[in-house]
């Protein structure tokens, strides 16, 4: 495996439904039903949803998806409103009329948000084992011990890098600050928003032609700073990565990833990912590998094993 794959396989959890794209069901439903047979469909990851939409869902499939050949279940990352117990009676029922169904849909994890211990800890006892539960948190000030809290009930965390205006972006050394906690806690987290681009750089805000832009941090950079901190890179060293903007400043090969001097093996890779980042959500899927093909660390149209 090469160590792009190592690092990115499953990363990319589609959210087409929430902005800036803010698909209809319909269109979100039949792109990532075509992502699932794309060469670079090693990179794709859940659906994300709300919970209150899973109806829709259900008819967009049958309508689009039966007959579609798939060799692979639809796995949902649901977000619950303000109803959580009425939210998750919904999921429950569900995963039980789907058990068996083609394509199967298991709806399997749950993204919710907290910014305080005693928050955390009533939303974790609600949730059953069945679903693997994210908890979004402030990252500023120190989230040590949010993080303990989420860590302690088997949580993970959900870290939100950016968003629709120059406000919703942390700094760098927030990021890499919650990076190095979850790595001391040793508890995987996902990101979220502002991430459709492989690395650092000014980039419009939005798809609107007249859309503002801002300092965007990249996948790319997110995914290998948690690695090398995870590694024992300081933190000074892992802001600069994570503010690089430069292709040429990376090189990946079949037994790990450099920067400027400094390695991670594939097998630290993979540890990072199991352990560290699981994965990001992004409204689009055909940007981050398009971005990925341009700078060329991913060839064009190739399953890249």
């Amino acid at each position: 495996m090469s160590a792009i794959r190592a690092l990115l396989t499953e990363s990319i959890d589609y959210a087409g439904l929430f902005p800036p794209a803010a698909l209809d069901m319909a269109a979100a439903v039949q792109n990532y039903a075509h992502y699932q047979n794309e060469p670079a469909a090693w990179a794709l990851g859940r659906f994300v949803l709300p919970a209150s939409r899973l109806g829709e869902l259900e008819v967009e499939v049958e309508r689009y998806v039966s007959g579609i050949p798939t060799t692979q279940p639809w796995r949902l990352a649901l977000l619950p409103g303000s109803d959580l117990a009425g939210d998750l009676e919904l999921i429950a029922d569900f995963n039980r009329r789907h058990a068996v169904a083609a394509p199967s849909l298991v709806a399997d994890t749950l993204e919710l948000k907290a910014s305080s211990v005693r928050g955390i800890e009533d939303i974790m006892h609600r949730i059953p084992r069945s679903l693997q539960a994210y908890v979004e948190i402030p990252i500023d000030p120190d989230p040590r011990d949010l993080l303990a809290a989420i860590a302690k009930l088997g949580g993970r965390a959900k870290v939100r890098t950016g968003g629709i205006t120059r406000e919703a972006f942390p700094t760098t050394s927030d990021l890499v600050r919650f990076v190095r906690r979850c790595a001391e806690a040793d508890l995987p987290f996902k990101a979220t928003a502002g991430l459709h681009h492989p690395l650092r750089a000014e980039y419009r805000l939005t798809y609107a032609p007249d859309s503002p832009t801002g300092t965007m941090f990249g996948f790319l950079n997110l995914f290998l700073a948690t690695a090398f901190l995870r590694a024992g890179m300081e933190e000074t060293e892992a802001g600069r990565l994570l503010e690089e903007g430069s292709p040429n400043a990376f090189r990946f090969d079949d037994a790990g990833a450099n920067w400027e001097g400094h390695r991670v093996s594939l097998k630290e890779l993979g540890e990072a990912r199991r352990f560290g980042v699981v994965s990001f959500g992004s409204c689009s899927f055909s940007e981050p590998i398009g971005d990925l093909e341009a700078i060329h660390l991913l060839r064009s149209g190739a399953q890249h094993t």
